[in-house]
């Protein structure tokens, strides 16, 4: 199904791109979502190649696996479970059925218990030993911290409730400089683990269950915990009351709209956190009934295809002009490639074409400084992804945001049209004579002709974030369908876990190195002498 678009590309791949683009073009290529633009005109995808790659869609049967996925079908098929994220968001779209059982009256129980406790923690009912909660560690790693961590950093302009912070990584100096920001007497610790086993979480839970503890007479009356393991928590010392669950068809990198999202909903509020549920529901409903060549995910999706298993592109930056989505990179990096950086097909066979490309990327215009040097001149080809908001939060500053705007409209023009050695030896006409001039003319060539899609917004609110995420969710859906692999499981992070598990003790100085190679016990030799 790839070899028509092989030959498309083919004919079209030394196309100067910027040719296409008119008024007309401008219409075609672009589609729209509420008050939503997405912009892939700056692409060498034609009509003709939109219309092949909708084809691998068809072909693909995109359809009818994302209804079963909707409808609760175990899509996920290496660990036979539903992929039911969607269902987190359901606020009023009917029943959703896993086994002949609807799951929402669960989902919905459990939210409404989230809003309880976020408001008597936001009101002050909920207390610590020394009153109100000033502050909130979420301990977690993977989903269960970039997820919320991205959020509520997103929605700051929204925050009415106690400071946030997020732990995740297992060395000490992440929850030492979290922790000496706090006090245990007015601090809440949620500890975010489906299973309550996660060796990094739970060994950063009791690091500040220590730390309360010196302080705090009762730890576990500041501690919640968002598990399913009701026995561990309870002989952690969480009342069942403080503990929610959730199901194991939801992803950790897809679980922020439920438990997971618990101390965005306290920094924000339950009914900020509705709105962003909501605007991730309007997603699905418009992912699920907009015809392909209107439907943002779908569009996203084919933009990436063509890019990296047509154009041969293998990375993809991801450029917020949008400070508030910093961490939106970082987040959409697991999203992307825990999901699709897969070698084998669902039938077991290796792949045919590349799996997903690797995700990256900086908030403009910090970037500019730094990596767009690459970007615009390197030898590689970086298909760019920026977001931008019409408005930001600062209306006393909104002059400076169009500077801002101007600048990311520029970098995708840039990209696009580069500047010719002609172009560059008439800046310098004048100051430099025959070969000197050709030179430094080179040097300020631009190849341009790089592709870049813009996603635009009036302004980051609760309900957008909401539908940009949602957005990039069933687009990772679409590609992974489309190159016949599951989405959903993650084996690829098991074999690192089980070999740090068995190398602790060696570590300790418990066990020797025999059996292991000769770099690995030469690195264990160094560091033991170095005092690890």
């Amino acid at each position: 199904m790839w070899d028509p678009l092989r030959a498309h590309f083919a004919k079209v791949a030394d196309r100067r791109f910027a040719s296409l683009v008119d008024d007309a073009r401008a219409a075609d290529f672009s589609a729209q979502f509420g008050d939503m633009l997405f912009d892939y005109v700056k692409t060498n995808i034609d009509a003709d190649g939109r219309s092949l790659l909708i084809d691998l869609l068809e072909q693909a049967g995109v359809a009818a696996k994302r209804d079963a996925m909707f409808a609760g079908a175990p899509i996920n098929e290496t660990e036979g479970r539903a992929v039911l994220h969607t269902a987190l968001r359901n606020l009023d779209g009917g029943p959703v059925m896993v086994d002949g059982t609807d799951v929402m009256p669960e989902v919905l129980d459990t939210l409404a218990r989230m809003e309880a406790f976020a408001e008597d923690v936001r009101s002050g009912r909920f207390t610590g030993q020394g009153g109100q909660i000033t502050d909130v560690v979420n301990i977690g790693i993977g989903g269960s911290d970039l997820g919320p961590a991205m959020a509520v950093k997103a929605l700051a302009p929204y925050h009415d409730g106690p400071r946030c912070h997020f732990v995740s990584n297992v060395d000490p100096a992440d929850i030492a400089g979290v922790l000496r920001a706090c006090d245990p007497a007015t601090t809440l610790v949620i500890v975010a683990s489906k299973t309550f086993t996660t060796i990094e979480t739970m060994t950063n839970a009791r690091t500040a269950q220590a730390w309360m503890g010196a302080e705090v007479s009762d730890t576990g009356a500041q501690f919640a915990a968002l598990s399913t393991a009701a026995d561990k928590t309870a002989a952690f010392g969480i009342d069942s009351s403080r503990v929610f669950g959730f199901a194991d068809w939801v992803g950790g990198r897809y679980s922020l709209w439920g438990p997971i999202g618990l101390s965005l909903m306290i920094a924000i509020g339950p009914k900020a956190f509705r709105a962003f549920l909501r605007g991730a529901q309007a997603m699905d409903v418009h992912f699920k009934s907009a015809a392909w060549d209107e439907n943002l995910p779908a569009l996203l999706a084919l933009v990436g295809i063509w890019h990296n298993q047509i154009c041969g592109y293998t990375t993809r930056a991801v450029l917020p002009y949008d400070n508030l989505l910093s961490r939106l990179p970082a987040y959409l990096q697991q999203l992307d490639m825990e999901s699709n950086g897969k070698g084998v097909s669902m039938d077991g066979a290796d792949l045919t074409v590349p799996s997903g490309p690797v995700v990256w990327g900086e908030p403009g215009t910090n970037g500019q400084h730094a990596f767009y040097q690459l970007i615009h001149q390197g030898t590689r080809v970086v298909p760019c992804e920026f977001l931008l908001a019409a408005r930001g939060h600062e209306d006393d500053l909104h002059h400076q945001h169009q500077l801002l705007v101007a600048n990311c409209l520029a970098q995708s023009e840039a990209l696009m049209r580069g500047r010719t050695l002609d172009e560059a030896r008439g800046k310098l006409d004048g100051k430099y004579q025959g070969e000197e001039l050709e030179r430094q003319a080179r040097h300020r060539v631009f190849p341009g002709n790089r592709p870049s899609v813009t996603l635009a917004y009036p302004q980051l609110t609760p309900e957008v974030l909401g539908q940009i995420i949602a957005l990039y969710e069933h687009r990772v859906f679409v590609e992974g369908v489309v190159l016949g692999i599951n989405s959903y499981d993650q084996w690829g992070v098991e074999l690192g876990k089980e070999l740090a598990t068995a190398l602790q003790p060696v570590i300790e100085g418990a066990a020797t190195t025999q059996g292991k190679d000769g770099s690995t016990a030469a690195l264990v030799g160094f560091l033991r002498s170095n005092g690890v």
